[in-house]
C-alpha cells in the first residue's frame, strides 16, 4: 500500500471520507497527538485499527466527534457536571467516559458498558470530522508502545505502507494525549492525566477524584495498563533532585563510547555543559508540547536518552510525568 501525506483541503477530505466509509483507516491531526481513525460503527474497521497498530484488544479506544455532533445518540446519560465541563473545556483536550451500550462497535470499548468521547479543538480535526460526519474511533497513529506522533512525518515513520492517507495538520500544539475523565458516577474521576488538569476540573465540577488502578482491574481508559511512549533506544530516568547523578552518568556513558543525550528542561540544562542535549523548554506548556518530539529526535541520535524529571510535577506536569515514567522509567 502506498501511504501519502496530504494537506487538509477539499480533495484530501473527500478522499478521507471515501476511505472511512469503505472500512479503511485515516491518520489525522488533533491538538494533542495524531490519531488513527476509523468508523466507530464499523466493527471490521475498528478491529483493523488494532491490527495496524499491533494494539492489545483489551485496550479501549476514544471516539472523536465534531463540535455539533449529537452526543445523545452515542451515550446513555450525561451528568450535569459533565455538561458544565463540556461548556468550559470543549472543544479541547478532554475525553469524557459515559455510560453507553450498543451504540457503536463493541470493539471500541473492548466489551465495557462505557464509551470515551472527545471533541478535539484542532481546526483540521474538526474539518475532517465534520466532513465524514461519523464518530471516529482513534488511538494515537503509531505502532503500539512506540512514542506517540506529533507530526505527519512521525505517523509516516511508523505506519508507512499500512494506511493509505495521512492528513497533515502541522505539529500538534498540545503534545501529550487528552485527559480522560470518568463521568459515569456522581463525581468525575481522572483516569489519565493530561492538559486539562484535575484542579481545573474540580474548579468547575466542585470536586474531582483520581483513579488508581488495582491488580485485576479491566482497563477503563487508554494509556493505563501497558508500556507506552517508548523510544527505540535505551533510556534512563533520574529525579530532579538527582540531576548531578544524571550528568555524571551521562559523562560515564560518553566515556564508554556511547552516544548519550540528556533530555531535560531549559533550567536544568543551564546548570551543566551538555553537548548532546534534548531541551524540552522553559515552562509546562513547552515541556508537554516537546516531550514526544524530543523522544523521537533522541531515538534517531542516541544510544541512550538520559531523562531528568522536571521539578514541578503537579498540574500539567502530572500528565508529563505519567508519560515520562512510561517512556523512560
Amino acid at each position: 500500500m502506498n501511504t501519502e501525506i496530504l494537506p487538509i483541503d477539499k480533495d484530501s477530505l473527500s478522499r478521507s471520507a471515501r476511505i472511512i466509509k469503505s472500512g479503511g483507516a485515516v491518520a489525522f491531526p488533533t491538538e494533542t497527538v495524531y490519531g488513527l481513525g476509523a468508523n466507530a460503527f464499523d466493527d471490521g474497521a475498528v478491529k483493523k485499527i488494532f491490527e495496524i497498530k499491533g494494539r492489545p484488544n483489551d485496550n479501549p479506544l476514544i471516539v472523536h466527534v465534531h463540535k455539533n455532533y449529537d452526543l445523545s445518540s452515542l451515550v446513555s446519560f450525561i451528568p450535569d457536571y459533565a455538561k458544565a465541563l463540556a461548556e468550559k473545556f470543549l472543544p479541547g483536550p478532554l475525553t469524557m467516559v459515559y455510560r453507553s451500550e450498543n451504540k457503536v462497535s463493541p470493539a471500541v470499548s473492548c466489551g465495557l458498558n462505557t464509551l470515551a468521547v472527545r471533541i478535539p479543538s484542532h481546526e483540521g480535526a474538526q474539518r475532517f470530522l465534520e466532513y465524514v460526519n461519523l464518530p471516529i474511533a482513534a488511538p494515537s497513529a503509531n505502532v503500539s508502545k512506540h512514542v506517540s506522533p506529533v507530526t505527519a512525518q512521525h505517523v509516516f515513520d511508523d505506519l508507512n505502507g499500512k494506511i493509505e492517507l495521512i492528513l497533515d495538520g502541522g505539529k500538534c500544539s498540545g503534545g501529550i494525549e487528552s485527559t480522560v475523565l470518568d463521568c459515569t458516577g456522581d463525581t468525575p474521576i481522572v483516569l489519565r492525566s493530561g492538559l486539562i488538569t484535575r484542579e481545573m476540573i474540580a474548579s468547575v465540577a466542585g470536586k474531582c477524584g483520581q483513579y488508581v488502578m488495582k491488580e485485576g482491574d479491566r482497563v477503563p481508559s487508554p494509556g493505563m495498563k501497558y508500556k507506552h511512549y517508548s523510544p527505540k533506544c535505551r533510556t534512563a530516568l533520574f529525579d530532579f533532585g538527582d540531576s548531578d547523578k544524571a550528568f555524571k552518568y551521562y559523562k560515564e556513558c560518553l566515556a564508554e563510547g556511547l552516544k548519550a543525550y540528556i533530555m531535560c528542561d531549559s533550567g536544568v540544562a543551564g546548570r551543566y555543559h551538555i553537548e548532546n542535549l534534548l531541551d524540552l523548554g522553559e515552562n509546562e506548556e513547552q515541556i508537554a508540547r516537546n516531550l514526544y518530539d524530543k523522544l523521537r529526535e533522541g531515538e534517531n541520535l542516541a544510544d541512550i536518552i538520559i531523562a531528568v524529571a522536571p521539578q514541578k510535577q503537579d498540574g500539567i506536569m502530572a500528565g508529563v510525568m505519567n508519560r515520562l515514567k512510561k517512556a523512560c522509567g
